[in-house]
């Protein structure tokens, strides 16, 4: 008896969740519309629709100016049926944004991070209280957070290892920021999430294979293989520090490494550049044609190159993208590109430069919170239903 139920409430399920992606994909958009796009008869459709506006996940709209309308009523999704907040919570500071369902951000703060992990964690509570009061919307439609770590997150279970802030290997951490925000969390490794912001809002829309390398304080990876993250088994897909064990030459392309890099060039040659070496600072001076810093930009290239090249010649992608304070200059573009050509077999991946910046892995919470707020929604629908 519970088995025949369960079956036409799945169906039921299964229709609302491919109506209302269809909504949220296409509206303003009829009933007549959506029947053609999704292949489900008007009735059913209709059913959909009036289900889908009792609970507030759609609404009646205007018309779309640019197309006849014959009278009929339009939908689209309704932004504002859940809140999702996305964090970046870095070792040097924390983002956070509170983003509707349209992945649209209402409202955005970042603080500088100080303390122990809890104390942040902490600071966390009292900024996203500060973000729902700047959005006039209600707390109670905060559906998910979504929190980026400087860590390997395990896909099995959400513990944390190989943290790069002291803290952030607690047993109970999840249960900390779920008490500081009030709502059920994800933790997922920051480079992944800027992946996601890339596939949904940057240079990788549209492409089902790419690799996301991160470089600045730290250094990290993420792929991503038809369409989905590839984590591995433990979640540590992308740890690319282990490329430097057993080599006995320099090959580290983060900040503080290529600083150093610059003091030992700029002992005994004229340059414009002084301590303590910083990376803006750096790429400017090579804008600017100084030869110390644009031998380091060179030098930056080649051990940049030398990271992306056993992912590209084990995965052949077609694209790599460039996040990071060190890895997001777009003077390390061609001599990156030209060391992938004369050392790779096959022809080399595509590499560009993140347009998202900083914001990658906000974008990348705020996509996946927002995946995460509407599976809620319809598992609690099924379970209602069934």
């Amino acid at each position: 008896m519970t088995e025949t139920k369960a079956v036409p409430a799945l169906l039921r399920a299964l229709n609302e969740r491919t109506i209302l992606e269809a909504v949220r994909s296409s509206g303003p958009v009829s009933r007549a519309d959506l029947a053609r796009r999704t292949g489900i008869s008007r009735p059913t459709v209709s059913l959909v629709l009036r289900t889908l506006l009792e609970d507030g996940l759609v609404r009646e709209t205007a018309h779309d100016p640019g197309r006849p309308h014959y009278g009929a009523v339009y939908y689209e999704a309704d932004p504002e049926a859940s809140l999702v907040l996305g964090v970046d919570f870095g070792s040097r500071s924390v983002r956070t944004a509170l983003c509707d369902l349209a992945g649209e951000m209402r409202a955005r703060e970042e603080i500088r991070s100080r303390g122990s992990v809890e104390e942040r964690i902490a600071a966390l509570a009292s900024t996203c209280r500060s973000l729902l009061r700047t959005s006039k919307l209600d707390p109670d439609l905060l559906e998910r957070a979504v929190v980026g770590l400087p860590a390997v997150v395990s896909p099995a279970d959400g513990s944390v290892s190989s943290p790069d802030l002291a803290g952030l290997g607690a047993s109970d951490l999840r249960e900390q920021f779920e008490y500081a925000v009030q709502a059920p969390v994800t933790l997922e490794n920051d480079v992944n999430l800027a992946a996601l912001g890339e596939q949904r809002n940057g240079v990788a829309q549209g492409v089902d294979d790419f690799a996301f390398l991160l470089v600045g304080a730290g250094l990290g990876a993420a792929v991503v293989l038809d369409g989905k993250l590839h984590r591995g088994r433990n979640g540590a897909a992308g740890e690319l520090d282990a490329v430097r064990n057993g080599r006995t030459d320099e090959v580290d392309p983060c900040a503080a490494a290529i600083s150093q890099y610059a003091a030992e060039l700029a002992g005994g040659r004229k340059t414009a550049l002084a301590p303590p070496f910083e990376t803006r600072e750096l790429f400017a001076a090579a804008r600017s044609g100084d030869g110390v810093a644009a031998d380091v930009v060179e030098e930056t290239a080649h051990r940049i190159a030398l990271h992306v090249l056993p992912i590209a010649a084990t995965l052949d992608l077609p694209l790599v993208v460039l996040g990071g304070s060190v890895g997001a200059n777009p003077e390390l573009l061609e001599p990156i590109r030209r060391r992938l050509t004369d050392w790779l077999l096959s022809p080399a991946p595509r590499v560009e430069v993140s347009p998202l910046g900083e914001a990658a892995v906000l974008e990348g919470a705020a996509a996946a919170g927002v995946d995460a707020a509407l599976e809620r929604v319809f598992e609690r629908r099924v379970r209602r239903a069934s």
